[in-house]
């Protein structure tokens, strides 16, 4: 998992990118391609 600063640019990467917030994090999910995650905060 990658942690970034902006998340919008790893978005686009594919897309079934998701952008999730939880318990105060952004995340960037992908259910079908499982490394396109990262994470801000």
């Amino acid at each position: 998992m990658k942690v970034r600063n902006s998340l919008r640019s790893l978005k686009g990467r594919h897309r079934d990118c998701r952008v999730v917030r939880r318990k105060g994090r952004v995340y960037v999910i992908n259910k079908t391609q499982r490394r396109f995650k990262a994470r801000q905060g």
